[in-house]
C-alpha cells in the first residue's frame, strides 16, 4: 500500500486537508501538523500515524525563525521515519520544507492552493509550484496565475 503523508499548518490549512480524510483509508497515511490546543485530540485518533511540529507565526518574528530552523530540522527526521511516496499539502510555511525534501528525494508532491484565495497567490503556493507534481487550485480564477495548475474545485 502507498505511503502518504498529508501535511499542513494549523488553523484553516488543516480544515481544508482534513477534508480529505475520506482517502486516508485508502492509503498507508500520515499526519503531520502543528502542535496546538485544538489539534491534540488527533492524537487520540491517529495515534503514532501523526506527529506534531512547532507552532510558529510570522507575526512573532523574534521567534519565527527559529521555530521554523527546528521544524526544518525535525521535517527531516520525520522524512526518514515516515518514508512517504506521496506529500499531500494545503500549505504553508509548516509545509514547504517537506514538500521540497520530498521533490529531492524524487517523492511525488501534491499541493492544494488554499480555498481561501481566488485572486493572489499564497506564499506557499509560489514556492511549491515550481516543484509540484500536481498543484490544484480551488478556484477557477487562479488558473491564471498557475497556468500548470489543474482546476479542483472547492475542497469543502
Amino acid at each position: 500500500m502507498k505511503r502518504v503523508l498529508f501535511i499542513a499548518s494549523a488553523g484553516g490549512h488543516l480544515n481544508e486537508l482534513m477534508q480529505l480524510e475520506p482517502m486516508f483509508q485508502n492509503y498507508d497515511s500520515y499526519l503531520i501538523t502543528e502542535k496546538i490546543k485544538s489539534n491534540m485530540s488527533l492524537k487520540k485518533k491517529y495515534g503514532k500515524k501523526l506527529s506534531f511540529l512547532v507552532f510558529g507565526s510570522k507575526d512573532h518574528m523574534l521567534t519565527y525563525p527559529f521555530k521554523f530552523l527546528y521544524n526544518c530540522i525535525k521535517t527531516v527526521f520525520l522524512f526518514i521515519k515516515i518514508r512517504p511516496k506521496v506529500v499531500v499539502t494545503t500549505g504553508t510555511h509548516t509545509a514547504v520544507p517537506m514538500c521540497y525534501l520530498a521533490k529531492l528525494f524524487g517523492r511525488k508532491v501534491i499541493f492544494i492552493e488554499t480555498f481561501a484565495n481566488s485572486t493572489t497567490k499564497t506564499l506557499s503556493g509560489k514556492l511549491v509550484y515550481p516543484i509540484a507534481d500536481l498543484f490544484i487550485v480551488q478556484w477557477e480564477s487562479m488558473l491564471e496565475l498557475y497556468p500548470k495548475a489543474v482546476f479542483g474545485g472547492w475542497i469543502y
